[in-house]
């Protein structure tokens, strides 16, 4: 069997590189088309997942696609995408263009669609999967046992979204800084950690799941929730009608398509995260535009699930519309944003996380990145009753990490009173220099 699975495989990719040498990608970027973006039009043979590799590739160099018109009727995929920088300017960067037109043309060496997730070996770190109910000091206990057992954590993303909470993180071992290999040291870290989601409530439903796969870590994440069925609302949903994105479904009858009109708050990988949606639930997208007019933005799909059909039921509606309301949802966050740069060492996320939880705080989502012995880490955080945090918790934390860079904006009247120079006293063994920073911000954040 899986010798037949391998060979379907080994064809698709055949056929699929005899398509693409018959019909080889054209990408054209113009600079002069519009005023305001650099817009990119790519054309090549249609797949089914090839709008998601493209808009993928789009939004990991961190550009903003402000503008979108999909066709790909046929066996032919046409897309305009017009892009900007984070702060809103054309792209005139020439390395960045030359990878545009490397990754996207014909050069470009897209694996297989169904497996566009990218998983890869990797001996450099082991790959962590976490998924359970969210808590309070939740990421400090499973980052405690993690440095317990010797494990330090290079990269991580952690998301929590209607009471669940999912992490994708890379781990090395302490001594040696490679992957953890051992057969027998791996299932005792899964072990340890499931216990850890499950918490008290032994019934509650965790997975755990280790490997040497490197994976695009957001779609991952998306994946993760999508299984765990985080879109059913519970009686704790914190988001009103107001504040909920507008998802319509209905069917045009005459082409057999469904058109998805999706009106929400813009924000950075917003398009990425629908996508990334319909594709995994195996709808196609034939057409689509999507556009933004002052803070709001307006995306209408055209699709067909991967059978050819339409939505064919209300129950089917109803599914498809909380799929990508909660897609949308992961990563909107009202909590305090704080960003921390320092030298990386073995056991900083426990001790960070520590403090976040010895002052009441729980995280609710996260980033950790680790390039060139310097450690990257932002959280969003709020207290643990649920409100925003109070001015004097920030001033503790401060005098505990260190000397600090404080940014505030839109902050409640509770945060007006945080002084911009606080005292310096240092916890771990001055681990913390002075030229290390934290950078705490709230904002209504989409990173």
């Amino acid at each position: 069997m899986e010798m037949n699975m391998s060979f379907s495989h080994d064809m698709d990719d055949e056929y699929e590189k005899l398509i693409r040498r018959m019909n080889p990608p054209r990408v054209v970027i113009d600079n002069e088309a519009c005023k305001n973006a650099t817009v990119i039009r790519v054309d090549s043979a249609n797949k089914h997942g090839i709008l998601l590799e493209v808009v993928q590739i789009l939004t990991d160099l961190n550009l903003i696609i402000t503008k979108a018109y999909i066709s790909s009727d046929g066996n032919w995929f046409m897309d305009v995408f017009n892009v900007t920088d984070q702060d809103g300017n054309k792209i005139i960067d020439e390395g960045i263009l030359d990878y545009i037109m490397k990754s996207l043309g014909p050069e470009s060496c897209f694996t297989s669609s169904m497996r566009s997730v990218g998983v890869k070996q990797s001996m450099d770190h082991t790959a962590i999967e976490l998924i359970g109910s969210d808590r309070p000091g939740l990421l400090s206990e499973v980052s405690a046992v993690l440095r317990h057992l010797k494990c330090n954590v290079v990269n991580a993303e952690v998301w929590t979204h209607n009471t669940r909470a999912a992490a994708v993180m890379q781990v090395t071992d302490e001594e040696t800084g490679t992957a953890i290999t051992d057969p027998e040291r791996l299932s005792r870290i899964k072990t340890l950690l499931c216990n850890v989601l499950k918490g008290s409530n032994k019934s509650s439903l965790a997975k755990t799941s280790v490997s040497h796969s490197v994976t695009h870590t957001e779609r991952r994440l998306h994946q993760m929730m999508f299984a765990d069925r985080d879109y059913e609302r519970t009686g704790d949903d914190v988001l009103d009608d107001r504040e909920r994105p507008n998802v319509d479904v209905v069917n045009w009858y005459d082409k057999d398509y469904s058109v998805v009109t999706i009106r929400c708050k813009d924000r950075p990988k917003l398009f990425f995260d629908t996508v990334c949606t319909l594709t995994d639930m195996d709808y196609i997208v034939f057409h689509a535009n999507i556009g933004t007019e002052g803070p709001e933005s307006y995306q209408e799909y055209y699709i067909r699930h991967i059978d050819g059909s339409p939505v064919k039921s209300d129950a089917e509606r109803q599914r498809v519309t909380q799929c990508l309301e909660a897609a949308i949802e992961r990563r909107v966050s009202e909590d305090l944003k704080l960003e921390l740069c320092i030298t990386d060492r073995v056991g900083l996320l426990s001790d960070v996380t520590r403090i976040f939880r010895e002052n009441s705080l729980t995280v609710t989502r996260a980033k950790v990145t680790t390039k060139a012995g310097k450690a990257v880490n932002t959280f969003y955080v709020r207290d643990a009753s649920g409100y925003h945090v109070h001015a004097k918790t920030i001033d503790s934390i401060r005098q505990v990490i260190g000397q600090t860079i404080l940014k505030v904006k839109g902050s409640p009247e509770d945060l007006k009173s945080v002084s911009q120079e606080s005292p310096t006293r240092f916890l771990f063994g001055g681990l913390f220099k002075s030229r290390s920073f934290v950078n705490f911000s709230l904002v209504r954040s989409y990173p």
